[in-house]
């Protein structure tokens, strides 16, 4: 596929200029997006007949041949939706989705998807949505018998939470012994340059998911609509640049958002805004990097390089005072870890925590207090620099959750920083000068530490 010459030289180019004229701000969304046009050529010739007029696979809006003979209207109708599909993640969110559960029907995200896009611009009139599009009060109503409306439900509802509601299907026969239920193939059309087709769902041995009653309706209203969201690959994106791109996303929404006011494309500011899901263990490098970096020291065995540079002297008869350099500090950085083995941490989880902290520790050249301990200490080992195996340590406790025992005998240590491993649920007595890392599992991510950083293992 020929690639455009401009950001500017598109089918859409019109649709764009409209919305940056009634809503500049959300409007000017359009103008963060990459554009394509997609001919005949570019498609695979069973997929010419299916081919939407728009479609976006969560970076790129392609254009059909059938968008040009749109009128302007429905055609700002249609960039709008898309736009807001790549401004929500939905593609990226349905990748996901899939690792999570292990199975995402793309056909019912999509309508899930569209209900919620649909009813956030349905309140404007410079657009036209197409006759046949999904909204999210009636797929509520209709496939799950909830009557409410449309702003009360963008509120509410986030695709993830909407398609969980609605996805009732049921182990059944195989793959290959039914197609489509719309009559398009299962993973939409194949654009070149856009993200490869999934293959896997196709194999004709592949168990298939019947669909009970609230997906049956869902499918059948969305059928009368193109899928418009193609597939993402496995390996898109690594998890801490999407993590970015929601984060910007999100506040593009909310600064676009709060610039046109009356005049915004988002009827609200929904429940589906992306949210930022940076893994903890990048967080946590992060923040130990910076709390165990050597600091630089006073050298007076060695001056400067500007006093060597001019010679001691300021002037051809005045020389200066001795200007002592600086040089890494020799002192070694230290790390207190804490873990609470009162019963609130799977061993799952601790061991996937203990293998981090040793490979932090040994990148950052750090020795390391590991404390074990409940309501009381049970245990403390101290490691040099690189030396120490946390795997061979059995994690083991039972008791209530006291921090203030734990925390004073990490004080005698000296360290420079600290992380504590723990549900957060018991007393703190004693307030240490050094930072403090709560690190909880995701059921306790809303904790409040009683001083410190909170970091949910999620």
């Amino acid at each position: 596929m020929h690639e455009v010459v401009t950001q500017y030289d598109h089918r859409g180019v019109r649709a764009v200029q409209r919305m940056v004229e009634y809503a500049p701000s959300t409007g000017g969304l359009a103008l963060w997006v990459r554009h394509k046009d997609v001919s005949f050529s570019d498609l695979a010739r069973d997929d010419r007949r299916s081919v939407p007029a728009v479609m976006t696979d969560g970076n790129t809006i392609f254009y059909g041949e059938a968008f040009a003979s749109l009128p302007l209207e429905e055609q700002t109708g249609l960039v709008a939706h898309e736009v807001l599909h790549i401004a929500l993640r939905h593609p990226q969110r349905a990748l996901d989705l899939r690792r999570l559960t292990g199975d995402v029907d793309p056909d019912l995200f999509n309508v899930c998807a569209d209900a919620i896009v649909n009813s956030t611009l349905g309140h404007l009139g410079w657009l036209r949505l197409p006759p046949t599009s999904v909204f999210l009060d009636t797929l509520l109503a209709q496939s799950l018998g909830l009557k409410q409306d449309a702003t009360t439900a963008l509120l509410a509802w986030d695709v993830e939470r909407l398609y969980r509601a609605i996805d009732d299907r049921r182990l059944g026969a195989r793959s290959g012994q039914q197609s489509r239920r719309s009559g398009q193939s299962g993973n939409g059309p194949e654009v070149a340059g856009s993200t490869p087709r999934d293959t896997t769902r196709e194999a004709d041995d592949a168990p298939r998911q019947e669909d009970g009653p609230a997906a049956s309706r869902a499918r059948a209203m969305g059928a009368r609509t193109a899928r418009d969201l193609l597939p993402c690959p496995d390996d898109a994106a690594p998890p801490e640049a999407e993590a970015e791109a929601a984060r910007e996303w999100s506040e593009r929404i909310l600064r676009g958002h709060a610039g046109d006011g009356a005049f915004s494309m988002l009827r609200t500011l929904i429940a589906d805004l992306p949210q930022t899901r940076t893994p903890w263990r990048q967080v946590l490098r992060t923040r130990l990097a910076r709390g165990l970096s050597r600091k630089p020291s006073v050298s007076w065995s060695r001056p400067s390089r500007s006093y060597i540079a001019n010679q001691g002297r300021g002037g051809p008869n005045r020389r200066l005072p001795f200007e002592p350099g600086i040089s890494p500090s020799r002192i070694e950085p230290r790390l207190a870890v804490i873990v609470d083995v009162s019963g609130s941490i799977d061993d799952e989880l601790m061991q996937q925590f203990a293998g981090e902290i040793a490979a932090i520790s040994r990148r950052q050249e750090a020795g390391l207090v590991l404390l074990i301990g409940d309501d009381r200490v049970r245990r403390i080992e101290v490691f040099k620099p690189g030396r120490f195996a946390l795997d061979d340590i059995t994690f083991e406790g039972g008791g209530g959750t006291d921090f203030t025992p734990l925390l004073e005998a990490a004080d005698t240590y000296r360290p420079d920083i600290a992380v504590v491993l723990t549900d957060l649920d018991g007393p703190t007595r004693f307030r240490p000068r050094w930072p403090v890392i709560w690190a909880v599992p995701e059921s306790h991510a809303h904790a409040v530490p009683p001083f410190g950083r909170l970091l949910s293992l999620r």
